[in-house]
């Protein structure tokens, strides 16, 4: 019989919710501890998901100490990410890390050495790899269904105007929109079109004014191989949640988000397509999709087969500093009026 793989959660806030259930749903995942530095908060928690009281602590450290953790899922604020991380890589424990990454480069820096350093696995929870909506497009990128790629956009619109945080954690300065949120979509136009080389970027700061920082952010960005590629990102619409992206290539159009049930295929060729898609009129196909906006079950099921199969998890330290870094130069540029251009370099 398979072993288990016991995780820790370490902060446990509203997104540890989506954690524990990915946990629950995984025949390879049991949850050995939980902490936070907030007993309120750990309370919350475990009342809704009863953790024995040996396994709930506001010691992070006495918590790293036991031997019988495998992983540690670091679900903090974003400004102590890096703090827990390389407290628990140096503990000698496996991370899967919330997005984003890091706040800034230097902090993403120390935990890709850390990573390399202590031989533990550093996962960053871009989820939107995990969803399927767009798992599917990238399938139909990398086949060639739409040809050459020359356009990619994504968004992130979510309205933050009562979702601060415990002691108020999303408004301060250093969360820029763009790396606290925008990351998404930052991060899905990377893994479907590679790194961009310059980005320009503009912000205002209307729809929130009792926030310390830009909550409207619009960048455009160039990919290789000539593509183009622009994220909008906006923490105070007034609209339902959405990380809409559409993909243009030669041969045709993908419209997709992570919150519906099907994705859009545009071809002129429409009539062609295999079995199982359903052409509704001229070139549109739809095609159905799970809907699963933050699958943190795939995404915890991959930390576990990656510590049980000893090999590398994806998207690695590595790739979490590659989205910090293109999101740091959109907000260099939106502040400069100049282009920037990503930090890559560990």
């Amino acid at each position: 019989m398979q072993r288990k793989i016991r995780l820790a959660i370490v902060g446990t806030g509203s997104i540890a919710r989506s954690h524990m259930q990915g946990i629950q749903r995984l025949d390879e995942a049991e949850l050995a501890a939980v902490c936070d530095v907030h007993q309120s908060q750990l309370d919350w928690f475990t009342n809704l998901y009863p953790v024995p009281k040996e396994n709930c602590y506001t010691d992070l450290d006495a918590m790293l100490a036991r031997d019988d953790i495998d992983g540690v899922i670091v679900c903090t604020p974003d400004f102590s990410h890096c703090d827990v991380s390389v407290r628990a890589m140096r503990a000698g424990k496996d991370v899967l890390c919330e997005k984003p990454m890091a706040l800034d480069l230097e902090e993403c820096r120390e935990m890709v050495r850390v990573s390399e350093e202590t031989g533990r696995r550093l996962m960053i929870g871009q989820v939107c790899r995990k969803a399927p909506g767009f798992i599917k497009a990238k399938e139909l990128i990398d086949s060639g269904v739409i040809g050459e790629l020359f356009f990619v956009e994504s968004e992130y619109a979510h309205d933050y105007m009562h979702s601060t945080g415990v002691d108020k954690w999303r408004m301060t300065p250093e969360r820029h929109p763009i790396i606290g949120g925008g990351c998404h979509a930052v991060d899905l136009l990377r893994w479907l079109a590679g790194d961009p080389t310059e980005v320009t970027a503009y912000a205002n700061h209307k729809m929130l004014p009792d926030w310390p920082i830009d909550d409207c952010v619009v960048a455009i960005m160039k990919f290789p191989n000539d593509v183009i590629g622009k994220v909008f990102t906006s923490i105070g619409c007034k609209r339902k949640y959405t990380m809409r992206t559409v993909i243009y290539g030669s041969e045709g159009t993908i419209i997709c988000d992570n919150t519906s049930s099907e994705i859009f295929l545009y071809r002129s060729n429409a009539k062609e397509e295999s079995e199982g898609l359903k052409i509704t009129q001229g070139m549109e196909l739809k095609i159905p999709v799970a809907i699963d906006s933050h699958n943190m079950t795939a995404e915890i099921k991959d930390f576990c087969e990656a510590i049980l199969n000893n090999t590398p998890a994806s998207p690695d330290g590595r790739q979490g500093l590659g989205t910090v870094a293109v999101c740091d130069a959109i907000v260099r540029s939106s502040k400069s009026g100049e282009k920037a251009f990503p930090a890559y370099e560990v």
